[in-house]
């Protein structure tokens, strides 16, 4: 008898259903099958009774359930007893939309290499978490915030347009120029309003919410765009980044945390790798 049926029948007795014991245990409907069907021979008993919802369990599967149940949990005591790593670190880290994969994950190898046995769990910066990598402007009164990025904004243009090659872009060059739209994004609406006092057009093309889908727009040539001077978009060769004349666009962008827990060594460790990465 394999401990392994025994498991795969556990999780059909539980999930009442061959399919959701299946996507459970992470294998085919058919290796559950086999599995029930080699321990009722064994046993030479009837386990389950098919039915459209799935199955139900007969009066063995009844006496063989708490036996079962038994074995597994003495088999995750036994792998515990001999385990000796250490308990996993866990960290909830909110993140931004738009930061950029490529610095992103730089920062996340840092973390999962400088902090022994970190769990990370990434989710939107709205949600409860430990610490939040964020624009400055959106730091509570709670939080300090480290700056780890300086995004400047430049114009990103297709290298086939001819504007692509001005090496410096006045706001007239924007008038009626085809645009991607990206909201929200201040220093996007910065720029709108200086062209406006300008009395240059602003013509959008597309409209977009993030960075990462903005830019291949603008290899396609389908406009121009407002976007920060990402490795990956610096370096990418259909298109070219201008600065405007006499605009400074710049986002600050790092990490918010609670000021109370700036004293625990997880928070420590945090910190260390964050600060003088700007």
């Amino acid at each position: 008898m394999k401990l392994k049926s025994i498991y795969y029948f556990q999780s059909t007795y539980e999930q009442g259903s061959i399919t959701a014991a299946a996507r459970q245990c992470f294998v085919s409907q058919p290796s559950i099958t086999a599995a029930i069907s080699q321990l009722e021979q064994q046993l030479n008993v009837e386990l389950f009774i098919r039915h459209p919802g799935g199955v139900r369990p007969t009066s063995a599967a009844d006496k063989l359930y708490p036996l079962a149940k038994e074995m597994s949990e003495n088999k995750q005591n036994i792998l515990n007893l001999f385990n000796d790593s250490p308990a996993p670190i866990p960290l909830r880290l909110g993140l931004m939309r738009s930061l950029g994969a490529q610095r992103m994950s730089e920062l996340l190898t840092e973390l999962t290499q400088r902090i022994d046995n970190i769990e990370l769990t990434l989710v939107d910066p709205d949600e409860p978490c430990d610490a939040r990598v964020i624009l400055s402007q959106s730091t509570l009164s709670s939080e300090a915030f480290i700056p780890i990025w300086e995004d400047k904004y430049q114009i990103a243009i297709p290298i086939n347009w001819p504007l692509a090659a001005k090496p410096l872009i006045e706001i007239a060059d924007l008038d009626g120029l085809p645009f991607i739209n990206r909201t929200p994004c201040d220093a996007l609406d910065r720029l709108k309003q200086t062209m406006a006092i300008a009395g240059v057009r602003f013509q959008p093309r597309a409209n977009i919410r993030t960075i990462e889908y903005t830019w291949p727009l603008v290899c396609a040539g389908i406009g121009a765009a407002l976007l920060p001077e990402w490795q990956e978009i610096k370096h990418n060769r259909d298109l070219v980044l201008r600065p405007i004349a006499g605009e400074k666009l710049i986002k600050l962008i790092g990490l918010a945390y609670n000021t109370s827990r700036v004293s625990e060594p997880m928070m420590t460790a945090i910190l260390s790798v964050c600060r003088g990465k700007l």
